[in-house]
């Protein structure tokens, strides 16, 4: 327009501030996931109109995501076989070529949120952040928390340049919250022709089978660590958690060492969780461990090591072996059923 050309300080104005904001969207069994509410949540809070992009079919969760914050949601459809990460980033960046750019995409630090981040940012030649925790918008400016050296130190960093601004988050950086109003208007995003990177499709997909609650959505996890002292020990952490209808956990030594699935792993390098109880049952409390799971409402350590780290951060503590702690809380817990 005229106003543009001359540098109109009202066009200036109106060009400002973040007001088109994407959340890239996952769903499982037709429900949105926890991880997706919670980016939801958080950009509404931000101002501006939230969407959100389903790879995939949306299912049952148009109502769960409009609840959170999702005016309107793309969705691909039926994949076909293609790999999600170059369906979906293509399916975005034809999105944007067709004229509804956002300003910002907000994405979980997933696999799948990873690999379409990835592409998109190729496709749109846009830098990324990864790996955040926290997000604040002032005009046109965006922010990013990021922490580094173990969790220990924020570092705060703002994009330059044009949008879209590209940013991953961790899991549990946000609550998730309902209430902003009624089911998501939902809008096809046909993936286009995807050429030579189509070439590769999935043929299978093998879901781990679990029972229970899941670690990362549990409200109490019970955490083993090498000072179980061997791999059979840790029926007693999987007993303890059933018993309180929570969910295992366990660091990242007995993981390596190959006592229990890396599904299982808490830490920097594993799930983030932020239960109302939280208990560690012979785990020292390295660095590594503690930030993923620092955040719990109440931490109860168990470890026969006075002067362990994991003591430092937690709400209740008890110095003891935990061959004996853990059997004795068992009875406790079955005399009282």
């Amino acid at each position: 327009c005229v106003s543009c050309l001359v540098g109109s300080e009202m066009c200036i104005r109106d060009r400002m501030g973040i007001d088109n904001i994407w959340v890239f969207a996952q769903t499982a069994n037709g429900e949105a996931t926890t991880g997706t509410l919670e980016l939801l949540t958080k950009a509404r809070g931000l101002g501006g109109t939230v969407t959100a992009f389903v790879v995939g079919a949306v299912g049952d969760s148009a109502g769960s995501l409009g609840d959170h914050g999702a005016a309107k949601v793309y969705e691909t459809g039926d994949l076909g076989g293609a790999l999600p990460g170059v369906a979906g980033a293509a399916a975005m960046k034809a999105v944007i070529d067709g004229g509804d750019s956002p300003d910002l995409i907000m994405f979980p630090q997933s696999y799948e949120g990873r690999d379409v981040m990835a592409r998109l940012s190729v496709k749109l030649d846009r830098g990324v952040l990864t790996n955040s925790v926290d997000i604040s918008v002032d005009g046109d400016s965006v922010t990013a928390v990021t922490p580094v050296f173990g969790g220990t130190k924020d570092v705060s960093t703002s994009f330059t340049g044009s949008g879209p601004f590209l940013v991953a988050f961790r899991p549990k950086s946000f609550a998730a919250e309902g209430g902003a109003g009624g089911a998501a208007e939902v809008v096809s995003a046909p993936v286009p022709d995807l050429g030579a990177t189509g070439g590769a499709t999935v043929t299978a997909v093998h879901v781990e089978e679990t029972s229970g609650p899941k670690l990362d959505e549990a409200d109490i996890v019970v955490a083993g660590g090498r000072g179980l002292g061997e791999s059979e020990k840790f029926d007693m952490i999987e007993n303890l958690a059933k018993t309180l209808k929570g969910a295992p956990g366990a660091s990242r030594a007995i993981v390596d060492a190959g006592w229990v699935p890396f599904a299982y792993q808490v830490g920097q390098t594993g799930k983030v969780v932020k239960p109302t109880v939280y208990i560690a049952a012979g785990i020292s409390g390295a660095t590594q461990h503690k930030v993923g799971m620092k955040g719990s409402k109440n931490i109860i350590a168990i470890n026969k090591d006075s002067e362990a780290p994991i003591f430092g951060i937690a709400d209740l503590g008890i110095v003891g072996d935990v061959h004996k702690v853990l059997p004795q809380l068992l009875d406790a817990l079955a005399a009282r059923s």
